[in-house]
């Protein structure tokens, strides 16, 4: 990967709507160029996908929390699809140290994110849960 690959991997992360043409203009390049180039890191498996990213004054107005959990190694898969099902589950880490799995929960009110932490206490094989609510976000990239 080029810098040039680098660098519309950054707009792309900026805006993944921005037309072929905007990004084209912007990397000095011509559209078919930056068509050729995105298909071959699609091919590479470096761009999985496109998403969305929600506006920051939204994201302020969700309560995050951060749950981390012990379980059972034999219900790993099970915990691991079981916490992918569920809405307000934004991400998952597998950590070292006295914790098995991180979750990042978004809700938009607090009763959701009881719920949804409720719903990841139940789960078969969970022994033991901690949840931290994310009171401010200093960095993220």
């Amino acid at each position: 990967m080029d810098e040039k690959d680098k660098n519309l991997i950054n707009l792309l992360r900026e805006n993944s709507r921005a037309s072929t043409t905007t990004l084209a203009r912007t990397l000095g390049l011509s559209r078919s160029t930056v068509q050729d180039r995105i298909k071959r890191l699609e091919d590479r498996g470096v761009i999985a996908g496109y998403t969305i990213r929600f506006n920051d004054e939204y994201r302020q107005r969700q309560i995050s929390a951060q749950v981390m959990m012990t379980f059972h190694p034999q219900y790993s898969a099970t915990i691991l699809n079981s916490l992918k099902k569920m809405p307000s589950v934004v991400s998952i880490f597998a950590v070292s140290g006295i914790y098995d799995l991180i979750t990042t929960v978004r809700a938009e009110t607090t009763e959701e994110l009881d719920e949804t932490i409720d719903n990841i206490g139940i789960l078969p094989g969970m022994e033991k849960t901690t949840t931290s609510i994310i009171l401010s976000k200093k960095y993220e990239m």
